[in-house]
């Protein structure tokens, strides 16, 4: 009895702890340049808020605050969002360089609905990563999802 009766506060409490951390993943329609995306088939993401740029890249804080970033999950290197402006309600024009200052590009940022976005390189360098000591490029044209 002890034991069940144990085993339902426990219960209880992971239950009710949980739901504020579920309510921090609904996505806020109204600002679409703001969060998180990714593509799996790449491995790669943007955390991004266009709306504050208060950004910081993770281990590359002498940044300081940004409108995001490019990332990958097999590569440390960041490719850095220096500025972000939000054209219309679905589209943003960014301007992107590389950690060490050497290769930048422009792109555009387009929100098809609340979870598909694409990335499409207009000029520049073009966004590279490295995997298992080769870089591998990014299409011109991605589509990253929340």
């Amino acid at each position: 009895m002890k034991k069940e009766i144990l085993f339902n506060i426990v219960f209880m409490f992971v239950v009710f702890s949980a739901q504020p951390i579920f309510a921090q993943k609904v996505t806020d329609t109204t600002e679409p340049f703001k969060g998180y995306i990714s593509n799996n088939e790449y491995q790669v993401y943007i955390r991004m808020n266009f709306y504050e740029n208060n950004i910081v890249v993770p281990d590359q804080e002498i940044f300081g605050e940004l409108p995001g970033f490019f990332g990958a999950q097999r590569d440390s290197r960041k490719w850095l969002f220096t500025s972000a402006k939000i054209v219309d309600k679905n589209n943003a024009e960014v301007t992107i360089t590389n950690d060490y200052g050497s290769e930048d590009l422009v792109a555009t940022l387009t929100s098809i609905n609340d979870s598909t976005f694409t990335l499409k390189q207009k000029e520049g360098s073009t966004l590279k990563i490295a995997v298992k000591g080769k870089w591998v490029k990014i299409p011109k044209t991605i589509t990253l999802k929340r």
